[in-house]
């Protein structure tokens, strides 16, 4: 006959045992691309689904499926459902995309747009332009020649921004400028947007010049240039 001794080891023996199969059921399971596969996990890298490297979430671009079953680019990393990975450089997207990479990662069918190359910088041109107008209204962007070169000799300038189709002559003078000043090391230059694109955030007429002048609003946008500038940098790797 079990004495209360043998009872009671028998009852921490069922309740641990439930625990590790209650433990297991909730542990959530990643699709391929979204995490470091056979190592532990770490929440602040993913997986490229191309070149199969271990890369920070800022290096990368998730992918999510959508209901319809198409691939398209989450660029905020909070969209539902399952996502693919793949490292933030416009060539490697492009092999993503000829080589099936987002099928055989999801292990399932999937619609790939022709131009998801294009429409992945459309989005990313998107949350700059859409950064710059934050920073606009905030009071932490200047535009105009005469603004721009009064921020540089005040030494007051966090980025310069010009647009991509604006005059070489101007776009000269404050890169000459910046190097007079011993800044051309320290102020970003951002020239991947043209004048239309900044005139519509802006909410100026034929935008060329502006500068970021500190604030909040700054980091954001140069967060997201950045991202930007890796999308459109040659691989040359």
């Amino acid at each position: 006959m079990a004495t209360p001794k043998t009872w009671t080891k028998k009852l921490k023996q069922r309740t641990t045992q439930k625990r590790k199969r209650s433990k297991t059921l909730e542990t959530p399971l990643m699709p391929q691309g979204e995490h470091t596969m056979g190592e532990k996990v770490n929440k602040n890298l993913r997986t490229c689904c191309v070149t199969r490297e271990s890369l920070p979430k800022a290096d990368l671009i998730r992918f999510a499926l959508g209901p319809n079953g198409e691939i398209l680019p989450d660029i905020a990393g909070k969209a539902g459902g399952r996502g693919v990975w793949v490292a933030a450089n416009r060539q490697i997207l492009a092999q993503a995309v000829a080589k099936n990479a987002f099928a055989r990662a999801l292990k399932a069918q999937v619609n790939v747009p022709d131009n998801l190359v294009e429409i992945t910088q459309a989005h990313l041109e998107k949350r700059l332009l859409g950064a710059l107008g934050l920073a606009m209204k905030g009071g932490h962007l200047v535009t105009g020649y005469a603004k721009v070169r009064s921020a540089i000799e005040k030494g007051k300038i966090d980025a310069l921004i010009a647009a991509s189709d604006g005059s070489m002559d101007g776009r000269k003078k404050m890169t000459q400028l910046l190097r007079a000043l011993e800044l051309e090391d320290e102020v970003p230059q951002i020239d991947l947007l043209n004048a239309e694109q900044l005139s519509l955030a802006l909410g100026g007429k034929n935008v060329i010049h502006a500068a970021l002048v500190g604030g909040a609003a700054t980091k954001s946008a140069l967060d997201r240039y950045h991202q930007l500038d890796r999308f459109m940098a040659e691989n040359n790797g």
